[in-house]
């Protein structure tokens, strides 16, 4: 099992990753003039394709929930209530959120469900927290 430390970093990793796909899908998308209207101000930009929308959406998902685990991971971290409870529940988070981009990008029904799981595992982290 990882520490919160290393899933913290990990997150943001992902988090990085994910946000390179999302533009790796956008930029991907444009016609040929794609690569100057990536270096500029992007004014003018063709609408997203469905895999480009579900990516970008992933990783701003993921940018929001990864503000809610640091705040915990801090709080944590800070309070030196850094238990087993709370290591399983950022593992539970992360690979969670590991599963959750490829689901969104495949339109999968379940990525509420995997959501929910990460979630899950947020919570478990406040409780260590505040309990």
């Amino acid at each position: 099992m990882m520490s919160i430390e290393q899933v913290l970093v990990w997150s943001a990793i992902l988090t990085f990753v994910m946000a390179l796909a999302g533009s790796y899908y956008r930029n991907r998308a444009w016609d040929l003039e794609g690569m100057r209207r990536a270096m500029g101000n992007r004014d003018n930009l063709p609408p997203p394709t469905p895999i480009s929308g579900r990516a970008d959406r992933a990783a701003m998902n993921m940018l929001e929930n990864l503000v809610v685990f640091t705040a915990l991971a801090a709080a944590l971290h800070f309070s030196g209530r850094d238990s087993v409870q709370a290591q399983l529940g950022a593992n539970i988070f992360f690979w969670a959120r590991v599963a959750y981009f490829p689901a969104y990008l495949a339109g999968l029904a379940l990525r509420p469900y995997i959501w929910s799981l990460g979630a899950i595992g947020l919570v478990m982290m406040a409780a260590a927290a505040l309990w």
